[in-house]
């Protein structure tokens, strides 16, 4: 098939671009969720569609990434890839109604779900050594920046009352990458023999999208319909993971498969891909409850969350230089794995310990930062020993590096579910206990609500006055219940980051 000219540089920067569009327009459009909700006439269980909408067809698109790869060639595969991706953007860019942003990100989905997948296999069409470790760095290096620039980016397109921006930030982004594919692969015809090619099955291709569309919707599902519709979500989840759970026994049973799941069951490469899954589990729960904690709970501006998660992420980038300088002299991955999750663990204890007159600077932006630190130590290098095994072929690292993507959907859906369940959860159980205390027979209670009621009668009536501090007071009490949930949440990681300083001490698979 197609393979990558002799244009090293262009090639390096296909992949940076590449692997950047992919993490900074999923980031964009997560961090400013709100704002597009209210451009479009949304609400939160209309978004929550699109996002499993969008997960599913991910996990469909990635998992077809070898089968077009083998018939068309990487430059007309990625070409067709970055013209369905556009093609969407303008759509989502344009939307003015829900259903013109779902058919949008839809269409995102088909053409740039495997930009990811695509960008590290490229990586591997440089020569092992130095040269490769370099693609691995503009891998990597995309990743942090990628995540890094997208909170600032949505925050500042919003601000400006330009939210479509974000879209047609990631068109321009795909045009550049366009370029450079056309430059970088020549034009050489699809060279695999039938034999060696993966053969897709259109039934088993529809049970994996209702599947994965059943799983990630249901657990989407939990965050409105969890206490009020349990049954109904536990079997609608439970059919999508019979459904998955056979296509996977299928694809292992054929000759010829999709994705060769029996050359991807060795113990460095199942270790691996586990630890990637809860790392993405972890990012996802984290991701739906930070912003909370800063816009929410602490009342801090949308503008002002945007700009210190990015200052917060950056440290992802200045991990990876500091990584890439040690790894050559000490490969061993055991020391940077404690690390990391030293550092989830520290991230989780600070957080755990907020109070409502917690400082951004001195507070909340050393906590970000060790997050960082954590997404790049850990997850940077069990990039590096997942796939040692898999990849001296080429057919087989493809599909190694689309398994841990199609999970990685998952993974990320799943953490935000498991958020949303114990928010709820930590929340009502907080609110009860604190609610014990409002009544007429307290007199701190009483107390409070006279010293309110003195300070809005100036402004209403003394009847209004009085209640507007009753409500007051009860505003005062969910956001507190709502800051110690948030606390419970970060104790939680903090007690997982924990666990995973004392795995990474004992494990012997990824060393």
């Amino acid at each position: 098939m197609s393979q990558p000219s002799r244009k090293p540089q262009l090639l390096l920067l296909t992949i940076f671009l590449l692997n950047g569009i992919e993490f900074l327009q999923t980031g964009m459009i997560a961090f400013a969720s709100a704002p597009i909700m209210g451009e479009i006439g949304a609400g939160p269980e209309e978004f929550s569609l699109v996002s499993a909408a969008y997960a599913s067809v991910a996990v469909l698109a990635i998992s077809q990434q070898r089968w077009f790869v083998e018939r068309l060639g990487w430059r007309r595969f990625l070409q067709y890839s970055l013209s369905i991706f556009m093609i969407g953007a303008v759509i989502c860019g344009s939307s003015q109604a829900y259903s013109e942003f779902l058919l949008g990100r839809l269409v995102m989905a088909l053409g740039g779900a495997s930009f990811m997948t695509s960008a590290r296999i490229m990586v591997n069409h440089i020569h092992p050594g130095p040269q490769r470790f370099t693609g691995i760095k503009a891998f990597a290096v995309a990743l942090a920046a990628g995540t890094a620039a997208a909170p600032w980016l949505a925050s500042v397109s919003v601000a400006n009352d330009n939210w479509s921006s974000i879209f047609w930030i990631v068109v321009g982004a795909s045009v550049v990458v366009f370029v450079l594919v056309t430059a970088v692969f020549d034009g050489e015809s699809p060279s695999s023999s039938d034999s060696d090619k993966s053969q897709s099955h259109p039934v088993l291709l529809m049970l994996l999208a209702s599947g994965a569309f059943l799983l990630l919707y249901s657990l989407q599902r939990t965050y409105y319909d969890f206490y009020s519709d349990g049954i109904p979500i536990f079997l609608t989840a439970s059919v999508a993971v019979v459904a998955l759970i056979y296509y996977v026994s299928a694809e292992h049973r054929r000759e010829t498969p999709l994705i060769r799941v029996r050359a991807l069951l060795n113990p460095r490469y199942v270790a691996g891909v586990l630890l990637f899954t809860c790392c993405y589990v972890i990012l996802g729960a984290d991701n739906y409850v930070l912003p909370a904690l800063l816009q929410r709970t602490l009342g801090y501006t949308w503008q002002t969350v945007g700009q210190f998660q990015a200052m917060g992420l950056a440290s992802a980038l200045v991990s990876w230089f500091i990584l890439a300088r040690l790894l050559p002299k000490y490969p061993s991955p055991r020391k940077f794995f404690v690390i990391g999750f030293g550092a989830l663990a520290t991230f989780g204890w600070l957080l755990s310990g907020l109070t409502p007159a917690a400082n951004l600077w001195l507070d909340i932006l050393p906590a970000l930062l060790l997050n960082g630190v954590f997404m790049m130590f850990v997850m940077a290098n069990a990039a590096i020993q997942t796939f040692r095994d898999v990849q001296y072929d080429e057919a087989v690292f493809s599909h190694a590096q689309q398994a841990k993507n199609m999970l990685a959907q998952i993974g990320l859906a799943l953490g935000i579910s498991l958020a949303t369940i114990g928010q709820q959860w930590r929340s009502t159980v907080h609110y009860d206990a604190l609610a014990r205390n409002i009544h007429p027979g307290n007199p701190i209670y009483l107390q409070a609500v006279d010293h309110l009621a003195s300070q809005v009668s100036t402004v209403l009536g003394q009847a209004d006055a009085g209640r507007v501090a009753v409500a007051l007071v009860a505003q005062s009490l969910a956001q507190q219940a709502n800051l110690l949930a948030n606390l419970d949440h970060f104790s939680v990681i903090a007690v997982i980051g924990g666990l995973g300083v004392v795995v990474s001490l004992s494990q012997r698979l990824l060393k």
